[in-house]
């Protein structure tokens, strides 16, 4: 039960979506010198740059670049993702390195509310807002110190470090080396990580049994036999390229050296510490509430992920059993025009079953996926103003966690980097994969959804950085929600079954207010959550067990989606009210995705001054 870290892009969720506060944390041996570092670079509770004659945009100022400065030096990634030079190999996991950045994040949290925000800018106090909003959520949640289970169900520490390591920048042969050494911490940190989950076991802090079928893949994934077989050893196949024949032979030696004798050894002991430790002791209930004081963490979770103060778990699961009753009727509508003779249940049972909406090979899936989504990219200009400098591709989700992956998801990149963001579309299983299924699911990973959203965040200027990473889940989840519905404009559902599919979708998100409350705050099983989910979308059962284990795993992030796309609807609906036919859709979407991810009411806030400046114009 892992939090995905608010301040962090969607990409980096996707890639490491259990590391949390380190994106890929560093050796225990490394743990002290990284909080000496940390320590140095931001005073959280008083910069030395701070003075009492400061004006409060200046204060503000001095605290985005302590605050951003102390980010960076505990995130060696996310330095390189920005152009800084990482200060250290891997971040700290070990519980001191929790409690130090908790206190930090207090110490920066007391500045931003210690400031007077009358004298500010109308932007400076969007700035102080949204630092403020992040903060308080990680010093709520850090009491829950869920480091003690970093993993979910479908990635986790173990997975997610990989894949940063191996996709960071590789040009020079500084790169490399620090690619290299990386890998040789990798041993010291699996053990803090190992020595993490022994605390959550001795606690009762652990992830369910009924889910650890489905997570135990990934980990046997990562054992392999020799170096070469490893997801690790990829960057040592094109090293010629970048360092020359001489160079790069002896960094691929050099690697495979570390490979066998620290890296495979490495995860060999973690798997057998999850097979022999972990399993046995893995939490009998499902909902997190059955944990010590999990009532009090999941209302905690029920406000992070829907950025609302206001919201509670039971007032949440009855706005979806609404939502689920009004869709239900569209979908027997769209089952009527279809011209099909049965019950709603034959109609799913059809839908599951007919070889017609499956893809027979990998490569057609992905050509699908291709196809619709540059089908999309080509009507983007009627309903925007403003697109995205940045391409993406369309990829395969990788072979190690496939199994118990998503259909799929969007793994975003640096401005910088030399790949675009990527598409994931998952080849594994592929009579679980519908057809109907990637219009829907197309735009909202790709564009106008995740991809359109995040990339333009990413070039947001004159703006502190923090905000060019800022991904409140809400918005980032409630505007790829809502960009489905857009599929209807831009006429990307061509049959009944496309429609359907787009329904389904969307009841799966309305279905998720009923079932993650229900399994978190109401006591429900596996099981009748499973039922839930099947009987009232087309969802393959494949992707409904998948889906369930991802509720368990991830208490309250499934609740973002719906939320945030009826802000989005909400604020939609009253821009045209008020604008009446001077209503322009393009310039709704650009104001709305102005200024990258905001909370909801801020949205709200944002898009009531946007009303009044366009009827400023007109008037």
């Amino acid at each position: 039960m892992f939090r995905g870290q608010l301040k962090l892009a969607a990409c980096a969720a996707a890639l490491s979506l259990a590391v949390g506060a380190s994106l890929a944390p560093m050796t225990a041996s490394a743990a002290q010198t990284g909080a000496e570092d940390a320590q140095a670079v931001a005073s959280p509770a008083a910069s030395p740059g701070m003075t009492p004659a400061m004006t409060p945009a200046a204060k503000l100022v001095q605290l985005i670049d302590d605050y951003w400065a102390f980010e960076l030096a505990e995130s060696p990634f996310r330095a390189e993702e920005h152009g800084v030079e990482p200060a250290r190999l891997l971040n700290g996991v070990a519980p001191a390195d929790y409690e130090r950045r908790a206190e930090a994040y207090k110490g920066f949290l007391d500045r931003v509310r210690a400031l007077d925000r009358v004298r500010l800018s109308e932007e400076d106090r969007l700035n102080a807002d949204l630092l403020e909003f992040i903060l308080k959520h990680d010093v709520a949640l850090s009491a829950y110190r869920e480091w003690r289970a970093p993993f979910l169900s479908d990635s986790g520490f173990h997975s997610g470090i990989v894949r940063r390591i191996k996709s960071a920048t590789l040009r020079t042969e500084a790169d490399y080396r620090r690619y290299l050494d990386r890998m040789a911490a990798l041993p010291e940190w699996i053990d803090q990580q190992i020595a993490n989950m022994r605390v959550g076991i001795a606690e009762g802090y652990t992830q369910p049994a009924e889910i650890m079928a489905g997570i135990m893949p990934s980990f046997e994934a990562l054992v392999v036999d020799a170096p070469a077989a490893h997801p690790l050893h990829e960057p040592l196949e094109n090293v010629d390229a970048a360092l020359g024949a001489r160079k790069g032979a002896a960094v691929r030696r050099e690697g495979e050296k570390i490979l066998a004798e620290k890296v495979l050894p490495a995860y060999r002991a973690l798997l057998t510490f999850m097979q022999e430790e972990y399993l046995p002791a893995a939490r009998p209930v499902v909902g997190v509430s059955s944990t010590t004081d999990g009532a009090g963490h999941y209302a905690a979770l029920v406000r992070y992920y829907t950025t609302r103060d206001d919201a509670t778990p039971d007032a949440i699961h009855q706005l979806g059993l609404k939502e689920v009753a009004r869709i239900r009727k569209e979908m027997d509508g769209v089952i009527k025009d279809a011209g099909f003779k049965g019950t709603f249940a034959e109609f799913q049972n059809f839908l599951r079953t007919d070889d017609q909406f499956y893809a027979e090979t990998p490569e057609e899936l992905l050509k699908e996926a291709a196809w619709i989504s540059k089908d999309i990219d080509g009507k983007l200009p009627s309903l925007f103003g403003k697109l995205p400098r940045q391409p993406y591709s369309v990829e395969p989700v990788p072979d190690e966690i496939a199994p118990n992956y998503t259909s799929g998801r969007y793994v975003g990149a640096a401005l910088d980097s030399d790949r675009g963001g990527q598409y994931w579309v998952n080849i594994y299983d592929l009579k679980q994969r519908p057809l109907y299924e990637y219009p829907a699911l197309s735009l909202h990973e790709a564009v106008p959804g995740h991809h359109l959203q995040n990339a333009l965040s990413a070039e947001l200027e004159n703006v502190p950085t923090f905000r060019q990473d800022f991904y409140p889940h809400a918005f980032g989840e409630g505007w790829g929600l809502y960009s489905e519905k857009l599929g209807l404009e831009m006429d990307i559902y061509k049959t009944p079954y496309d429609h359907f599919g787009r329904l389904s979708f969307e009841m799966w998100r309305a279905a998720r207010l009923v079932i993650d409350t229900g399994l978190h705050s109401q006591g429900w099983t596996r099981q009748q959550a499973m039922d839930y989910l099947a009987g009232n979308t087309a969802l393959s059962m494949r992707n409904v067990q998948v889906e369930i284990d991802r509720y368990i795993a991830w208490p309250g992030q499934a609740l973002a989606y719906k939320i945030g796309e009826l802000t989005f609807l909400e604020t939609r609906a009253k821009a045209e009210e008020a604008l009446g036919d001077d209503f322009d859709v393009r310039a709704f979407h650009d104001a709305a995705l102005s200024a990258g991810g905001v909370p909801m009411d801020i949205l709200r806030q944002r898009i009531d001054a946007w009303i009044a400046a366009e009827k400023a114009k007109g008037g």
